[in-house]
């Protein structure tokens, strides 16, 4: 009888939710099929270009996340609790690192799984460059734990400044879309719980938003960068471009030109994969510990481990690719494709990229988006309700591929009716 194949797949962002989930319902059938078991270290999916909006409180984490247990169970795959620690390639087994409660208690000890196809999907995180202080006073908001936190330490510096009629000052590092986004997400923030009694914190916050390099959304064409600049301005954003901050403090922000006091940092700059991956037995990475992938999703060393998404570096026509939840979805449909034929020992097609181009949503207010270079509209850009409905197309595509079209267009709908009955922001 033939052994049962396992495919683990490690992190459940957007590509490895997404593969899990569409290879979960093609093997549940038989007995013979595949497993496939999802690896996280957390308890639920939120889609990562929504983490903005969780960290500044305007979006219930409650309504928009995912439990992998449910996912698990309505797919048909398995979810594994933990974190990647190791990997064991001549064994074809991961080390997972124990979990431990809040307490200090095990709840699960230290543990190896092996596989057949491993299929690494664990993302990426803010790159601070080692500047001095950043670990210790900034936060950053890479994932859904990470966002909670925030939010929660600004819901209780929102009660101090009501209560000591103080000033509330963010400074947010990363002029990119994370950083804008987030910056537009809390001004949203604060006009609403000023119309809900937390009087004048709407005057008495302040946000800064910082960048190292000439202009804000550098991936984005000059007019979206622009017309983007001048809307956080009108929000009363102070945007300081050219400015490169050489150390955190509890108090602010060391600058190259001075300093800059903040009650809040976060940091938003810079993208790199897990530092784990620097040293994954012998996996090759570049500088920013991506793994290195053939054409083919394979990593250069191991033909039997596949990367994905944030954690991959994939160079296609001399550039190399951008870590967005589009490369990452793209990818994700590629593999979920040519796996089969991969397990039946054929060669898959090598990757092809489209660019169909970037949103930036400013909440409420704005919205803008370049079309790329692919399609009738080729190098178009848009802005407005457009690009707004554009930018929710996208998530609730997004919806439609983890619960299908109809659970994913009620959960839309579901959506849409809390809008108009629960507080537009978190007030608990």
């Amino acid at each position: 009888m033939q052994k049962q194949q396992r495919i683990v797949i490690v992190g459940g962002g957007v590509a490895g939710i997404e593969i899990a989930t569409a290879l979960g319902r093609r093997w549940r059938r038989w007995p013979g099929d595949p497993q496939v078991i999802l690896v996280d270290n957390d308890t639920a999916h939120v889609w990562k270009p929504m983490l903005h909006t969780i960290a500044a409180g305007t979006r219930d984490v409650s309504q928009q996340q995912t439990t992998y247990l449910a996912q698990a169970r309505d797919a048909g795959f398995r979810y594994e609790p933990g974190e990647l620690r190791g990997l064991d390639r001549s064994a074809r087994e991961i080390e997972l690192a124990a979990i431990h409660a809040a307490d200090g208690r095990v709840l699960m000890p230290a543990r190896r799984l092996g596989y057949d196809r491993l299929i690494l999907a664990v993302g990426s995180q803010t790159n601070d460059f080692r500047t001095p202080g950043v670990a210790a006073h900034c936060f950053r908001i890479d994932s859904r734990r990470l966002a909670i936190a925030f939010n929660q330490e600004v819901r209780i510096r929102m009660l101090q400044s009501m209560t000591r009629q103080a000033p509330l000052s963010i400074a947010i590092i990363g002029g990119g879309a994370t950083g804008v986004e987030l910056a537009a997400e809390l001004v949203q923030l604060a006009q609403t719980a000023d119309a809900y009694g937390i009087e004048g914190l709407a005057t008495r916050m302040s946000i800064t938003l910082i960048e190292a390099g000439p202009r804000l959304l550098p991936a984005f064409p000059e007019d979206i960068s622009a017309a983007t600049g001048a809307r956080l301005h009108r929000l009363d954003v102070r945007v300081m471009l050219n400015t490169r901050v050489k150390a955190a403090t509890a108090d602010g922000l060391v600058l190259d030109n001075g300093t800059l006091p903040a009650s809040l940092k976060v940091w938003a700059a810079g993208v790199k994969a897990p530092n784990l991956l620097a040293d994954l037995d012998g996996l090759e990475v570049n500088a920013n510990n991506q793994l290195r992938i053939l054409g083919n999703l394979q990593t250069t060393r191991d033909a039997s481990i596949h990367a994905v998404g944030d954690c991959a570096c994939l160079a296609l026509e001399g550039r190399v690719l951008p870590p967005t939840a589009q490369v990452a979805h793209q990818q994700a449909r590629h593999l979920i494709r040519t796996l089969p034929s991969i397990l039946a020992g054929k060669r898959a097609p090598d990757f092809r990229y489209r660019d169909f181009g970037a949103l930036v949503s400013l909440g409420d207010y704005d919205a803008f988006g370049s079309l790329g270079q692919f399609g009738f509209f080729k190098g178009g850009t848009i802005r407005g309700r457009l690009a707004q409905f554009s930018h929710t197309l996208l998530y609730r595509s997004h919806q439609a591929r983890l619960h299908g079209f109809w659970r994913g267009g009620l959960r839309w709908w579901v959506d849409r009716l809390n809008a108009r009955l629960r507080a537009p922001i978190r007030l608990d």
